[in-house]
């Protein structure tokens, strides 16, 4: 088994323990010492955003002069498609309002950091994986806020300027910051780099917890059709990123790419703007379940699709 296929057991094995433990036992998760532990959900996603950060370099970003219609194109359906197949499929299955709003949110985030390893996987391209995540990341300040206005607007207010402030400090500033790291380092702290991923992987598993321990109730009579739609929404992601690929005349590992990257959002923003803009921990419920099921389903179809020898030309 590959070691990145080994790390994504673990890590899908402390967020099953971690929603466990949080959904059987939820008052130790939920405050310490009258301090609301929702107040950790932003600040441990800015420590999440610094180690991506961290992980990237300028030629990510000056990449894409070099791909310019593999990374318009992935962009172009990453922000057309998943957004409003989260709204669809909030209205399908008849959500509540927040809860309605938080399945629309996960759609209209970038894509997340985890989509660059199921990327490797897949034999596809890792270089345009990487510079498309930095990429939607840098603008979701104005796409998702975009989004969220225009389709979730209906469920819960929206205010554009408040979730893109929220984004560019959440972020951006992190991001940046990250960036900056690498650069002034030049890797001569291996060490940092080892621990990045570990604290990231802490963190999710933190903030998965404390909205699970947080929204139980929904949870418990809403869990069933949550999996469901993340499901549906995961891999309608896959699909139609893959094939809306090959129609804008990509090849197939571009494609695999462009699929892997439609298909997996930044989960971890979506909780910190549902808490931090929407005020709404159940707007949380559904990136707490996107997440995980987006890094498995990510794993699975890249295992699969690493089997099968690309097609050329």
């Amino acid at each position: 088994m590959d070691p990145n296929q080994r790390k994504g057991l673990r890590f899908t094995a402390f967020v099953l323990l971690a929603v466990f433990l949080s959904m059987l036992h939820p008052a130790p998760f939920l405050q310490i010492g009258g301090y609301q532990l929702t107040g950790l959900i932003v600040p441990l996603i800015q420590i999440i955003m610094l180690g991506m950060g961290a992980t990237l370099s300028v030629s990510d970003f000056t990449r894409a002069f070099k791909m310019p219609r593999a990374v318009l194109t992935g962009l172009l359906l990453q922000f057309a498609i998943m957004p409003v197949l989260g709204f669809a499929i909030a209205h399908l299955f008849g959500f509540p309002s927040e809860i309605a709003a938080g399945v629309i949110l996960v759609g209209a985030c970038p894509g997340g950091v985890a989509s660059n390893v199921m990327c490797y996987l897949a034999k596809g391209d890792v270089a345009l994986s990487v510079t498309m995540t930095a990429f939607s990341t840098l603008a979701a300040p104005i796409m998702t806020p975009l989004a969220m206005t225009l389709l979730a607007g209906a469920y819960v207010p929206v205010s554009f300027h408040e979730m893109m402030m929220s984004i560019i400090k959440m972020i951006i500033l992190p991001v940046a910051g990250g960036l900056l790291l690498n650069h002034l380092l030049h890797g001569r702290a291996p060490w940092l780099y080892r621990l990045l991923p570990v604290v990231s992987m802490a963190g999710i598993v933190v903030i998965i917890t404390i909205i699970t321990a947080n929204s139980r109730d929904q949870l418990l009579s809403l869990g069933p059709a949550l999996i469901l739609a993340a499901l549906l929404h995961n891999s309608s992601g896959y699909l139609l990123g893959y094939w809306g690929a090959r129609l804008g005349r990509l090849d197939e590992r571009a494609s695999r790419t462009v699929a892997i990257e439609v298909g997996m959002q930044n989960a971890g923003m979506a909780s910190g703007l549902a808490i931090n803009v929407l005020k709404s921990v159940n707007a949380a419920i559904a990136p707490a379940i996107f997440g995980p099921l987006m890094n498995v389903s990510g794993s699975l179809l890249g295992s699969w699709w690493g089997a099968r020898p690309l097609k050329r030309p």
